[in-house]
């Protein structure tokens, strides 16, 4: 396992006097553990700045027009001829991945990462009939239209179970798969979380602003830690939901909700073909939705971190890496230790 470097805490009150009190209130409603409203940035994040370049992969689906957002980095460095695909969470973006991408494209590799439709700054179209394959699909044509040979899928979270139904739909396309706390490796409904209808998961979409989802991240994916820098994220994500145009992506993503609780691929890992690398937190409490189960079968309702060493030790040519004291998100708690640990992965392939 990876050892777990000690904290460094940054004195966040030195040159407060310098600072304006809108960042003050901010500072400080974050060390209280709470978060100011986040200002709208409509519901495909038209005022959200990604600081990469956006480009735009437009087709027909499900009888209409949609477009899907995704950044490509060339390489910077020597090229290695070889292109990764960065595949975002539920309660991520594609943005989430840029610093991980530059680190990437420095090492030779050209760098893909799609917003998925349904999420970010791609399309949400209204009566959307979302599933992994149809999901999978429109990657597979993004990638066809830049011109993307044999890829690496890097998926994080919701995108680990992307990629590994695009591993089974695509398997002469992909050359290896890298899962980083991954949902999809236990079927959750089956260890004993109840079925929530459309209309369950819409009236939980409501529920959600800034504060709730920083509560929600801090105590999942952080276990309990917050950073400033984590802020952006929860704004990104706070900024869809505060738009006048944000019922489109409470409706999304109570859609996208149920693909994930109705469509496990847990008892599919046998039959992915390419080689497989589990990238997980030690501290990951993810479970998805295991909060809505009795509180009696809770403890059957593997965690993340729990499910993959379960699959790495029953799978052959399956590994794990365990990221010791970190949570669900090493590429934003600990960047420079993750992109370390990808690169060694990918290295040895």
């Amino acid at each position: 396992m990876e050892p777990w470097p000690r904290s460094v805490d940054i004195d966040a009150t030195k040159g407060a006097e310098a600072m304006p009190i809108a960042f003050l209130l901010a500072l400080a409603a974050a060390q209280a553990g709470t978060m100011p409203d986040a200002p709208p940035l409509g519901a495909n994040l038209e005022r959200f700045d990604y600081r990469a370049p956006v480009h735009w992969f437009e087709t027909q689906a499900q009888g209409g027009t949609v477009q899907m957002a995704y950044l490509d980095f060339t390489p910077t460095g020597p090229s290695r001829d070889r292109t990764l695909v960065l595949l975002h969470g539920k309660n991520f973006c594609s943005a989430t991945w840029i610093e991980t991408a530059r680190a990437l494209a420095a090492r030779g590799y050209r760098v893909i990462a799609p917003d998925q439709v349904g999420f970010c700054k791609s399309s949400k179209p209204a009566g959307f009939q979302y599933s992994f394959a149809a999901l999978a699909t429109l990657t597979d044509a993004l990638l066809a239209d830049v011109g993307a040979g044999p890829v690496t899928v890097v998926g994080h979270s919701t995108g680990g179970m992307l990629a590994m139904h695009y591993g089974l739909l695509y398997p002469e396309r992909v050359a290896q798969l890298v899962l980083v706390d991954p949902l999809g490796l236990n079927d959750t409904l089956a260890e004993g979380v109840p079925y929530a209808p459309l209309d369950v998961l819409r009236a939980e979409e409501a529920k959600k602003d800034a504060a709730a989802i920083k509560a929600y991240q801090r105590r999942v994916y952080y276990h309990g830690r917050w950073r400033p820098a984590y802020d952006r994220w929860v704004r990104m994500l706070a900024g869809q939901y505060a738009s006048a145009d944000g019922d489109r992506v409470r409706d999304a993503q109570a859609r996208l909700s149920d693909m994930i609780e109705t469509q496990p691929v847990a008892a599919r890992l046998g039959a992915i073909e390419a080689p497989t690398t589990l990238i997980a937190g030690s501290l990951d409490t993810t479970a998805f939705r295991a909060s809505s189960a009795p509180k009696n079968k809770r403890e059957a309702i593997r965690t993340v971190p729990e499910a993959a060493r379960d699959v790495a030790a029953r799978l052959p040519g399956w590994k794990l890496v365990e990221l010791d004291g970190l949570g669900h998100s090493p590429m934003v708690e600990a960047p420079d230790r993750f992109q370390r640990v990808l690169l060694r992965v990918l290295d040895s392939s």
